[in-house]
């Protein structure tokens, strides 16, 4: 397999194949790696270690053989593990074809520039038209359509000339996927207080949530099941999230019931819904909304009040002319408006009162005129700079404050407004891309360097509910976090952070020095690179999502039971293992309503619909397609290929 980017995204996806799928790997990277930092995913024991570790890979790289630690990776001429590096500044067919391409399984293309994704993958499509690709796109429609061309080249490349060649005959299937929108869901919800997951994706809804332990006395709700326990020490504020080196007390995926009945004081990760979301997801501020400002944005306070008052005097003067003279009200307001705009005869030879009234109606509506034209020149304004950032309202609070409006940022501003949460943006970059979707939703936007100060106070931090700290650059974030911190001691705050032993000592200093508050750091290629790995094993399965259980990570997929040896024929407590994999639902693709299948069910019942009370009892067959979670290695072995297929017999 080959993958093929320039950021840490393919080196984690790199380490992902070799040491969970275990393929042979050819990572291709720029030249020395100026503009890439590996992530440390191998980790050595003790602090030495790593510094060796770090010291060994900047030696390497200085010497431009290409090796580094943390990817696993021999250099030209050095004798290593079985993957290999190639250093290219992108993914040419020359280099494709020295990368081995025309031999290949699986290729994946996560540059961080599309458009240099999409000009490799056609490429690699006319080198070996039964590569799977994989692509990392961040337009959505475009990757639609690439997807179905790179698909159909296939298909018309490997068609004997009689017109029987089908998509699905062929495993050279392009997916393309995005790693904001994958990592955006898992980002966002745990900005929000409270603690649900939720993985939304064709259609399918499933909705987790973290639950403390129970009370003494109490028995936990175990909701339809329970997908993790959480380390030991996640209610110590000194501790550490759990990770793959924790042990015994780091968390605990896909527990059996033994596990989850003897795991007293643990808290629990529990899926609490899984159904079709075919009424889809309201979005305040979305397609069509922006276009004409609210009334309250045309006008500033003040000239509002000015308005208010004198529209009051116009009523008092018509009152007053009613009053005077014993007209009619409607009448006298009418003489008044006259008066007003002076287009009425002159009151001479009427009563003193209607000529004094007369005056003063004249008197207020030399008032009125540069009022007239402030509010049409205020409001004219308005929608001349309609494509403007917003500045966030006096009186706001209980807000998110999102720092950074780049790709991931902007996923993740899309996806809290999706669930109606108060957003403040604060972005240092005026042509940042996120800006226009900013405006698009109306949602506040502070530019300015967060590192400066009375920037994050403009942004109301004083008043905010969380912080989300995605920029890219480690520092930006540390830095505004601490100082976020010093403001509101019990902030809700969530770093991207991107080296993990640096993430991990963030987390452990801030919990011990802010107990009462909640802190969380994760990494984007951490979150996104199972999604991938799973997509290059092959068009059987579809990755629905990723959800962060401490430093773990638990993935949601769905797939065909047929060709799985460890569900085919068997119920669904026989295909259940516990720390791999657990099967949730069955998913025939047609809809809800249709038919449970009860304990005592014939062979030849077949529900229609998704249908997630399963009775362990139910047996699998080859035609079902499940909706199952499952861990990292749990995957990988339902997925595994086989020695002859990797060696490509």
């Amino acid at each position: 397999m080959i993958v093929a980017g320039d950021d840490g995204l393919a080196h984690r996806l790199a380490h992902e194949l070799r040491n969970v799928y275990g393929e042979h790997v050819t990572l291709v990277v720029p030249p020395s790696e100026r503009n890439v930092r590996p992530p440390v995913v191998v980790r050595a024991a003790g602090t030495a270690s790593a510094l060796l570790d770090r010291m060994s890979a900047a030696v390497n790289r200085a010497a431009g053989n290409g090796t580094t630690s943390a990817a696993g990776a021999a250099g030209s001429g050095q004798p290593g593990p079985p993957a290999g590096m190639l250093e290219a500044v992108e993914a040419t067919e020359a280099v494709l074809a020295q990368a081995g391409a025309e031999r290949a399984a699986a290729l994946a293309l996560v540059y961080d520039d599309d458009e240099t994704n999409i000009r490799a993958a056609l490429t690699a499509r006319r080198l070996n038209p039964r590569l799977r690709l994989v692509l990392r796109l961040y337009n959505r429609r475009l990757g639609q359509h690439i997807e179905e061309l790179l698909d159909q080249a296939s298909v018309l490349s490997a068609d004997p000339g009689d017109g029987t060649a089908e998509p699905g005959d062929l495993d050279a299937s392009t997916t393309v996927l995005s790693d904001a929108d994958t990592a955006a869901p898992a980002l966002a919800a745990t900005a929000i207080t409270g603690t649900s997951k939720v993985v939304q994706t064709a259609g399918l809804l499933l909705r987790a949530v973290e639950r403390l332990p129970p009370a003494p006395g109490e028995v936990a709700d175990p909701g339809l099941h329970t997908l993790a326990l959480l380390s030991a020490t996640s209610s110590d504020p000194a501790g550490a999230d759990g990770s793959e080196g924790s042990g015994d007390q780091g968390p605990r995926l896909l527990p059996d019931e033994a596990a989850v009945a003897a795991a007293t004081g643990r808290g629990t990760v529990v899926l609490q819904q899984v159904a079709y979301a075919y009424s889809g997801t309201s979005m305040s501020g979305g397609r069509g909304r922006g276009v004409v400002p609210p009334f309250a944005s045309l006008f500033s306070r003040r000239l509002r009040y000015s308005l208010a008052g004198m529209v009051g005097a116009v009523i008092a003067l018509a009152v007053a002319l009613a009053l005077a003279t014993g007209d009619h009200p409607i009448h006298a307001t009418y003489l008044t408006l006259l008066d007003l705009f002076a287009i009425n005869d002159p009151a001479l030879g009427a009563s003193m009162p209607r000529q004094i009234l007369q005056l003063l109606s004249g008197l207020v509506g030399l008032l009125l005129l540069p009022v007239l034209l402030a509010a049409v020149l205020e409001a004219l304004g308005t929608f001349r700079s309609g494509s403007a950032v917003r500045r966030p309202p006096r009186g706001l609070s209980g807000h998110v404050v999102l720092l950074g409006l780049g790709k991931i940022g902007t996923r993740v501003l899309t996806r809290l407004r999706e669930l109606n949460i108060p957003v403040v943006c604060v972005e240092a970059d005026p042509e940042a891309r996120g800006l226009a979707t900013a405006r698009r939703l109306r949602v506040p936007v502070v530019l300015g360097d967060v590192t400066q100060e009375g920037v994050l106070e403009a942004a109301k931090i004083n008043r905010a509910q969380a912080l989300l700290a995605l920029t890219s650059a480690d520092t930006t974030n540390l830095e505004a976090v601490l100082y976020a911190r010093s403001v509101r001691p019990d902030l809700r705050v969530v770093l991207r952070l991107y080296d993990d032993d640096f993430a991990t000592a963030v987390y452990r200093t801030l919990r011990a020095a802010h107990p009462g508050a909640t802190t969380r750091s994760r990494s984007v290629s951490h979150l996104s690179a199972p999604a991938f790995a799973g997509a290059m094993m092959g068009r059987q399965t579809q990755i629905l999502g990723t959800i962060p259980v401490e430093r773990k990570v638990l993935l949601f997929a769905a797939m065909r039971v047929g060709g799985h040896a460890q569900l085919e024929g068997r119920t669904v407590g026989e295909a259940f293992r516990a720390g791999a994999w657990r099967v949730l639902a069955l998913d025939t693709g047609v809809g809800p309503g249709g038919r449970t299948p009860s304990e005592g069910a014939g062979e030849d019942v077949r529900p229609s619909g998704l249908v997630w009370d399963l009775p362990v009892t139910y047996v699998l067959r080859a035609e079902d397609r499940v909706v199952l979670a499952a861990t990292r290695r749990g995957l990988a072995e339902l997925l595994g290929r086989r020695r002859g297929e990797r060696a490509g017999v």
